[in-house]
């Protein structure tokens, strides 16, 4: 069975946030100096394409979490968005 294309690999989806960013943050320094060959830019485009997504699921789900825990005024567990803006 084929891995769908949007599915990240073990080692990304294995990475915390921070370590997804840094690493996004490295491609993108690399891919800005130009001194990646074209078929590494390619290979290094397409990873960070997948670090941005791994990046982007984490927030939403610490989002998601944060909003779950928010409490309204008398203590009720609130559904209240988080303002993470």
């Amino acid at each position: 069975m084929a891995a769908s294309k949007s599915a990240a690999p073990a080692d990304i989806a294995k990475m915390s946030f921070e370590a997804a960013l840094a690493e996004l943050e490295e491609i993108v320094r690399q891919l800005e100096s130009g001194e990646a060959e074209l078929e590494k830019s390619i290979e290094l485009y397409e990873r960070g394409n997948l670090l941005k997504a791994h990046c982007e699921a984490r927030l939403q789900s610490a989002q998601a979490k944060v909003e779950k825990i928010t409490l309204s005024a008398n203590g009720d567990v609130g559904a209240a968005p988080a303002n993470i803006e």
